[in-house]
């Protein structure tokens, strides 16, 4: 059996190996995994309440309001800034909500990488999450 050289040796390893090929061949396969998820995204929704009620808001995965509903009799010229403050609360409750579902369905995929350089937030941080 030929021994390889030294030199041929050292470049099998830089080149990486099979390890290193199935590595890339799973990072590819994630990397699809997200971006399929984050299509999907775009069709769930979240609808939060606020005011008991009296606000609902519907929010997709990719945090865009898609509809507000206003119960009637808020609406009130001497009420202006409560229907404001709720309508604020609202939207954000709802890009939190929305946050976390993306955030959930991207969890499922990664499967908790979080010692991937800057973390998983850093991974993930073109998504706005």
């Amino acid at each position: 059996m030929a021994k390889r050289s030294y030199k041929a040796q050292k470049r099998a390893k830089a080149a990486g190996g099979p390890k290193a090929g199935n590595m890339l061949a799973q990072m590819q396969q994630m990397q699809q995994q997200m971006a399929e998820a984050q299509d999907a995204l775009a069709d769930e929704t979240v609808t939060v309440t606020a005011g008991g009620g009296a606000i609902s808001i519907v929010i997709s995965g990719h945090q865009r309001v898609e509809a507000i509903d206003i119960n009637p009799e808020l609406i009130d010229p001497e009420e202006k800034e409560m229907l404001q403050d709720l309508l604020v609360a609202a939207v954000n409750q709802a890009i939190e909500q929305s946050q976390a579902m993306a955030a959930e369905r991207m969890e499922g995929i990664t499967g908790g990488l979080g010692g991937l350089g800057g973390g998983l937030d850093n991974l993930l941080g073109g998504l706005g999450m």
